[in-house]
This record gives structure tokens, C-alpha cells and sequence, in this order.
């Protein structure tokens, strides 16, 4: 029995398909206002999503890239809401930076806090992670709640984050999470409306960890 299909794959090479894709995307994605510093991040996350309204819709605080990728060089880390975003985010490359990723949310104290306070285990992973990841990337993709924590901990003095990405998905104070975040004067990458997610949140970490890698590879060539 013959089980093959009429259609046949360009390539069936890793490097050649994410190769191809990114051509697709750039040929595809029309004019747009984004900086070369901020457009391969808006690319892996079109690469992750295949939507380019929500590409379009990223937004970037102006120091975003640069903060973020400092943070990744000096070993800062990663702080996520949810454990999606933890397996997503290339682990290996992150770790050559001395950091690693974080997640707080299912920890027995933040449960039993929450629970304690009648409130989500979000808003009470937040408020640990403040105090164990000075100066790290907030990855939130999921949880609203959380980015409203670290909005309002950030207004009061408390919380000090070297970027966030806020991208969280969904129907409940998600979109306004992210106006929010907007308007701190703050390194932000965010983006509009109701879209957003783990795949995209991640999309947009591991890019400030590709470009990280890329600034290492071209200063030791310089230096040669």
C-alpha cells in the first residue's frame, strides 16, 4: 500500500526549513516600523505563532533588546510563570551565560500562600521571584495576574526586573496586563490585544539569547 503524498517537502533539513521560513516571513511581513536591533525577535515570533498581525502588534520599550541581552550576558536568568515557558526556553545556550530559569508557581510555600490569601498562586510567585531574581528577564505568557503583580511591585519600589516580557494570552485582563506594561518606563517587550502565549513569550527570550550569542561570536572575532 502506497502511504506517500502528492505534495513533497521543499527540504527536510532543520537548518534549511527555519532557513526558508525565515526568508517566507521577511518576504511576507511587509513594510513595518520595527529597528534591525528589534526586528529578529519580531521574526521568531511570526517563525513560532504564523501570525503576523500579532508580529506586527509586538511592542518594544526603546532600551528592550539592549537591556534584555545584558541580562542574559551577565548571567541574570530567566524567571517564567509557568513551567511551558521553562521547557521552551533553550537552556543549554542560556547556561554558557551562567544563568538558568526559574519558575516559582508550583512551589509548596507559593500553594500554600495562596491558598492562605485566597489568591492566585501568580500574584504569589511573583512576589517570591522579586526576591530571589534582582535584575532577570520576567518571561510571562500565561498568567495576566502575575504581570499585574510585577507592574504594581515595580510602581512601589519593590521590584527592579532587567526586562519583561509580557505577552500573556487570553480573555481576562490580558490585554489591558499589557497596556499596563506600556506605560512603565521600564524595558518591555509586549505586544496588543487578546493574542500572546507561551510559544510567542519563549519565541521572543530565545532571540535575546541568539543575539546574545551572536555579540560573544562577533566580539571574539574582533579580538582574533
Amino acid at each position: 500500500m502506497d502511504f506517500s503524498t502528492e505534495f513533497k517537502p521543499l527540504t527536510v533539513q532543520p537548518a534549511e526549513i527555519e532557513g526558508k521560513s525565515f526568508e517566507l516571513i521577511t518576504e511576507e511581513i511587509g513594510h513595518h516600523s520595527f529597528t534591525t536591533e528589534q526586528y529578529p525577535v519580531v521574526q521568531r515570533i511570526i517563525h513560532a505563532s504564523a501570525d503576523f498581525e500579532l508580529g506586527k502588534s509586538v511592542q518594544f520599550h526603546p532600551d528592550a533588546v539592549r537591556a534584555g541581552v545584558h541580562a542574559v550576558r551577565s548571567g541574570k536568568g530567566i524567571v517564567a510563570d509557568v513551567q511551558m515557558i521553562q521547557a521552551g526556553i533553550s537552556k543549554p545556550k542560556l547556561q554558557q551565560f551562567g544563568g538558568d530559569v526559574r519558575v516559582y508557581i508550583s512551589d509548596p510555600d507559593v500553594m500554600e500562600e495562596a491558598k492562605r490569601l485566597n489568591t492566585t498562586r501568580a500574584i504569589v510567585s511573583t512576589r517570591k521571584a522579586i526576591r530571589e531574581a534582582d535584575g532577570a528577564v520576567f518571561a510571562i505568557g500565561n498568567a495576566p495576574t502575575a504581570l499585574l503583580e510585577l507592574i504594581r511591585l515595580v510602581k512601589s519600589g519593590e521590584a527592579k526586573p532587567g526586562l519583561v516580557v509580557g505577552m500573556p494570552v487570553g480573555f481576562v485582563s490580558a490585554q489591558e496586563s499589557k497596556e499596563e506594561l506600556a506605560k512603565l518606563d521600564i524595558p518591555y517587550i509586549t505586544n496588543l490585544g487578546r493574542k500572546g502565549g507561551s510559544p510567542v513569550t519563549v519565541a521572543a527570550v530565545n532571540a535575546l539569547i541568539r543575539i546574545a550569542e551572536q555579540q560573544v561570536a562577533y566580539e571574539e572575532q574582533a579580538n582574533t
